[in-house]
């Protein structure tokens, strides 16, 4: 993978953080595209990668990361999908404002990016596309509703980007972890422990890791380590696939 660009979008901590370090280990040319220009920009600076700020919401910002990335470094390789966030509330007091965020950055911004990246991988005949789920985009849990739409349509968006892409070299596929010790996890807690009425310690042990046969957080180098196989020549025949990191959360 030496020299191939990589665009990490939410890779300035927890997942995209590990990913984004994993692939300028592995001598690819690392663009870092997240919301926080500050976290972002250290980010990318200590791992000597670029930082592109924006804020995937927005259509004609996730053009400007593929462009800005472009302009850099000539293409695009290598997609990683990971940016994201959630909500946590019944749906019946779920906002709409929140269900419309939710998807337009874990759902439309993934659809977006690959639009803009894929000229550039279907002129080099090689491209590697990487959505970060969850399993949450295999099985639901109360509460997450957006998240889990969302999740669930990056699914079906990976499996027709892969078969549009085979006959071009550029193969497509999601890894779903379960509960990775991420910021985005921790700071989920408190609100689990208040929807749910339960205290803040009960739900690592009663929520996160209540289906899990293996009773840990995962790691984020974990994910990255799957992620850098998934984005090498050796996983070029692997298209169309889920991933599960789960700790056994879907083995029942």
């Amino acid at each position: 993978m030496q020299n191939k660009v990589a665009v990490v979008t939410g890779g300035a901590s927890g997942i995209g953080l590990a990913v984004a370090e994993k692939l300028a280990g592995l001598g690819c040319k690392v663009v870092i595209a997240d919301f926080n220009a500050e976290t972002g920009g250290k980010a990318a600076q200590r791992i000597d990668a670029s930082f592109v700020q924006g804020d995937l919401s927005d259509a004609e910002q996730c053009r400007s990361v593929i462009t800005q990335a472009t302009a850099l470094h000539g293409s695009v390789d290598i997609l990683v999908n990971n940016a994201g966030f959630q909500h946590i509330s019944p749906i019946e007091d779920f906002p709409v404002e929140q269900w419309n965020k939710l998807l337009a950055v874990m759902l439309t911004a993934p659809f977006l990016l690959m639009r803009y990246a894929w000229p550039s991988m279907k002129q080099n005949g090689w491209g590697r596309i990487i959505n970060i789920a969850s399993v949450h985009a295999m099985v639901a849990s109360p509460f997450k509703a957006g998240y889990i739409s969302a999740k669930h349509g990056v699914i079906g968006l990976t499996k027709t980007a892969a078969l549009e892409g085979g006959e071009f070299g550029i193969t497509a596929n999601a890894i779903c972890p379960a509960y990775v010790r991420t910021p985005l996890v921790e700071n989920q807690i408190a609100d689990q422990a208040r929807t749910r009425g339960i205290r803040e310690e009960e739900v690592v042990s009663e929520v996160m890791l209540k289906n899990a046969a293996i009773k840990k957080l995962i790691e984020p180098e974990e994910v990255a380590s799957l992620a850098a196989y998934l984005a090498s020549d050796q996983a070029s025949s692997i298209t169309g696939s889920t991933f599960t990191i789960d700790s056994g959360w879907t083995a029942q």
